[in-house]
């Protein structure tokens, strides 16, 4: 990819300010001057619920946690591990499944075999995707899936699967997120993961990101740059609710 290429991608700000509820969003990409692995996860919500959370990285592994333990209504689809490495790959998604594809590839299974056995949440009317994204390090370099397990129609009879394969190419991202935009129900993202710049530095990643989430629907934000020549990792965690 040619320098002059990557200033014609979006930068991930611009692909969500103005929008107030793109739901959750996972990010995956490499570094303008190709040395870092870029992988990024945020949350946002509408509910008491929902916003009712927060991030906290424990021995390596990214977790959602209730942020106040006595307001939490229903855990079930709101506190997950979203973040843990297996081996030389590293696994993000946006709910428990984070689990079943680590399990899976531990039994020899690939990431879209791990995820058969997954489908959207069962959250009607919105049915909201599984979205998920899976990091495989080698030889100072990466290759990355992202998959989104969506409902096949307004009513949830049954789940679409979808898998994207990407080659890492310098400056170059991709966006997957749940919703489309607000609404009532919310629409479900359409098409393939949207292509986003990813800067060299993770802090011109982070900071546009964060501020231009909507403020009254962001919940955290995880970042986290891996130096592919000295596997060294450099992390943002970001909490609305401190």
């Amino acid at each position: 990819m040619k320098s002059m290429d990557i200033y014609q991608i979006p930068d991930i700000a611009g692909r969500v300010r103005g929008n107030s509820y793109v739901g959750r969003g996972i990010v995956i990409g490499k570094s303008e001057d190709g040395r870092s692995a870029c992988t990024a996860y945020f949350i946002m919500g509408r509910s008491r619920n929902s916003r009712n959370r927060v991030f906290a990285e424990r021995d390596g592994v990214l977790y959602t946690e209730p942020y106040d333990a006595s307001l939490v209504e229903d855990p079930s689809l709101i506190i997950y591990a979203a973040v843990r490495e297996y081996g030389n790959r590293l696994i993000v998604t946006n709910g428990d499944q984070t689990d079943t594809v680590y399990h899976g590839l531990a039994r020899g299974k690939s990431f879209s075999q791990a995820l058969q056995s997954r489908c959207f949440e069962p959250d009607a009317p919105n049915f909201t995707p599984r979205i998920s994204g899976l990091l495989t390090f080698g030889d100072r370099d990466f290759s990355y899936e992202m998959s989104i397990l969506k409902s096949a129609d307004a009513a949830g009879s049954a789940c679409c699967r979808y898998t994207f394969s990407y080659p890492a190419l310098p400056g170059l991202g991709h966006f997957l997120h749940t919703y489309v935009c607000d609404g009532d129900p919310i629409p479900t993202f359409q098409g393939e993961p949207e292509r986003v710049r990813i800067p060299n530095d993770i802090d011109a990643f982070a900071d546009p990101l964060w501020e231009a989430l909507d403020a009254d629907n962001k919940i955290s934000l995880y970042v986290r740059y891996t130096d592919l020549v000295t596997g060294k990792t450099e992390t943002r965690l970001i909490n609305k609710n401190r």
